[in-house]
């Protein structure tokens, strides 16, 4: 009998979604499919910082009085995961940057004032965070953490094994432009990706074949604001409270989705080291800057 063949659209964690997926029945395509969805639901439920009622709103209620909570083995990988980040870039992958969110509002197109950026960047800081597992401290109040930057990766990673775990053996998961492979189609052919191009949402830079693993793109065009010429991206550097402005997008290959993502983050956070580090981590990769160059192993799949 030939595969059944499933795609199905949904809108989560702020983002356009979609699994494809081949499976032995109508029925188990179903279950699947509906298995996916439920999943992306939950992990929204627990961290997304829009829900009071969210594990991520209970841990900044504590963190703006200052205090401690204990978490669950869960939200403490996460917390573990980011913490490993954030030693691996030096310091610039930070998940207590998202209070800057405070003075930066990339709807309104204007920048901040600089005076009220100066007054947010005593609150951030990873280093003034007490983590022991599973205990996480906020010695200083006032403080905030997001998960932003790991938990759609993390869910897209969380839906392939998923899946896996219920026979599907040929798929492909993507939320909001952040993909994981379950596996090959049924002929064992790769599924495309493209990478859009920073500077022209209808076009693609370079078009991917993957038959597994996750891949991941950072950039400077879905939330930013240009004014007089210049493109200030959604992307802070919790050093300086202000936006990276050296490359405009970076793509990641990797295992997992999750891994893809932080590395792609890091390397626009890293701005002209980037390129260097990339290549130091030897994971397939693109950059773009924002001058238009490009560079990384995946440059041989630019086409146009």
């Amino acid at each position: 009998m030939d595969p059944v063949f499933e795609r199905h659209g949904f809108k989560a964690m702020g983002s356009p979604c979609e699994i494809q997926l081949f499976a032995a029945s109508p029925d188990s395509a179903r279950q699947a499919v509906d298995a996916a969805v439920a999943e992306v639901a939950r992990l929204e439920s627990r961290y997304s910082r829009y829900r009071d009622d969210s594990i991520l709103s209970a841990i900044n209620r504590v963190a703006a009085a200052g205090g401690e909570v204990e978490l669950d083995d869960e939200t403490a990988g996460l917390i573990d995961y980011a913490d490993a980040c954030h030693r691996q870039s030096d310091g610039l992958f930070d998940i207590s940057s998202g209070i800057l969110r405070r003075v930066w509002n990339f709807r309104e197109g204007r920048l901040p004032d600089p005076q009220d950026v100066r007054g947010l960047l005593p609150l951030v800081g990873w280093d003034k965070v007490a983590w022991r597992r599973p205990a996480l401290g906020f010695p200083r109040p006032g403080m905030e953490i997001d998960l932003g930057g790991v938990v759609k990766e993390y869910a897209a990673d969380s839906v392939a094994r998923l899946c896996r775990e219920a026979g599907i053996r040929h798929g492909v998961v993507n939320l909001g432009g952040d993909i994981r492979v379950i596996g090959p189609r049924p002929g064992g052919e790769g599924w495309n990706v493209g990478i859009r191009h920073p500077r022209a949402a209808d076009a693609a830079v370079a078009t991917l074949t993957l038959d597994r693993g996750g891949v991941a793109t950072s950039g400077d065009y879905e939330r930013c604001i240009d004014i007089g010429g210049v493109r200030y991206g959604h992307i802070l550097n919790p050093l300086t409270g202000w936006p990276v402005r050296h490359l405009a997008s970076v793509t990641v290959v990797a295992d997992f989705c999750v891994v893809a993502g932080s590395a792609s983050t890091i390397a626009i956070l890293k701005e002209r080291d980037g390129p260097a580090w990339l290549d130091g981590l030897g994971s397939p990769h693109l950059w773009i800057d924002t001058r238009g160059q490009s560079g990384g192993t995946l440059l041989a799949g630019i086409g146009g």
